[in-house]
């Protein structure tokens, strides 16, 4: 039985993607040798890169506007590294909204002075904060635009005269923004994009080769945008299927199209969340994700038998990161309709049965 994947990563993909995939790698478009087989200098293998690339800066409406996409390696931990490294001369300004916004700030430090503008930490990160000052000296504001740990999501960026950076890992390409307010966007593939093993770096040309230090080479934007994301051998496997995503995506109707789902599936499970006694909600309802629901049992008793209820009904992935417990459903792009209506199914019965 196909399971309701509501792991918050790797990401649950479209069937049609899967099996594109899937047949890739036995045999890529009847050239009798598979994708992860072909060298990455094959012009079968560039057509890819370069399509990848180009639908990214589309379906983002970023063309011709100065951006650069890349398909790097090292997941969005190396970005919390690069980004620093490419960027940070003296002093950077860090919104700190969870786990991965403070993994980025510790390793900011080892290039500079990192200011928290603000944080959320002292309330188990449960929200966004909203008044905060950013001064003009900083080099650049690094946000975190989703949260999948805590559940939280950005609803609006900040306007600000400095370079302004996202970490969009797990929301990307999930809802209509003006994507020209950031100077720089990264995002882990394996959130809502594709398979783990790559991801993707939006960045405006005219932010880079402003720092004094030497850069090495596998870390140097620049460098690897010269190299077209090819200065050493990519990730051939995750951008074929990434590349597939986006245009399954296109093809959808876009970041329009999806948008409207993604609300429905959020509404849904959150409007159950609210109105069943046995469930609570962790994070602030203004800054509730639409990518990943966060929620507690309010008799933990009752555990067993939601857990035992939930796997008979074919749900996977749900438990709570460990830092914080209870439960956690993602609803990445890929997500139908109908399995969140399976959850919400299993947590009314739940309370029929109490």
């Amino acid at each position: 039985m196909k399971k309701h994947n509501f792991s918050a990563g790797p990401c649950i993909l479209p069937q049609e993607v899967l099996l594109k995939a899937s047949e890739a790698v036995q045999d890529f478009n009847g050239c009798g040798l598979s994708l992860i087989e072909m060298s990455h200098r094959s012009k079968e293998f560039v057509d890819i890169m370069e399509n990848a690339r180009a639908l990214a800066l589309e379906i983002l409406n970023l063309e011709g506007k100065g951006y650069k996409a890349l398909f790097l390696t090292g997941g969005a931990s190396m970005e919390f590294v690069r980004v620093a490294y490419n960027l940070l001369e003296t002093k950077a300004g860090y919104l700190n909204t969870g786990t991965w916004s403070n993994n980025a700030i510790k390793e900011a430090k080892l290039f500079g002075e990192v200011v928290e503008v603000a944080s959320s930490k002292n309330e188990g990160f449960n929200h966004i904060p909203k008044m905060f000052g950013v001064a003009n000296d900083l080099d650049y504001l690094h946000i975190t635009s989703n949260n999948t740990i805590h559940g939280t999501q950005m609803k609006s960026f900040p306007k600000v005269n400095i370079p302004l950076v996202c970490d969009m890992s797990s929301d990307i390409f999930s809802k209509q923004l003006d994507f020209s307010q950031f100077d720089l966007i990264y995002a882990g593939a394996q959130k809502n994009m594709g398979p783990s093993g790559t991801q993707l770096v939006i960045v405006k040309e005219d932010i880079l080769g402003k720092v004094t230090r030497k850069i090495p080479s596998i870390l140097d934007y620049q460098v690897q945008i010269a190299k077209d994301s090819m200065f050493n051998t990519p990730a051939v496997f995750p951008v074929y299927t990434t590349m597939l995503n986006l245009e399954w995506l296109k093809d959808l109707g876009g970041i329009p199209v999806i948008e409207e789902l993604n609300n429905k599936k959020a509404q849904l499970l959150y409007s159950e969340i609210d109105l069943n006694p046995l469930f609570k909600g962790y994070a602030k309802e203004e800054d509730r994700s639409t990518m990943n629901a966060t929620f507690t049992l309010t008799d933990e008793k009752l555990k067993d038998t939601f857990d035992a209820m939930w796997k008979e009904a074919g749900i996977s992935g749900i438990n709570g990161h460990r830092s914080i417990g209870g439960y956690r459903a993602s609803m990445y792009n890929a997500m139908p309709l109908e399995s969140v209506g399976v959850l919400v199914d299993v947590m009314s019965e739940l309370e029929r049965k109490a």
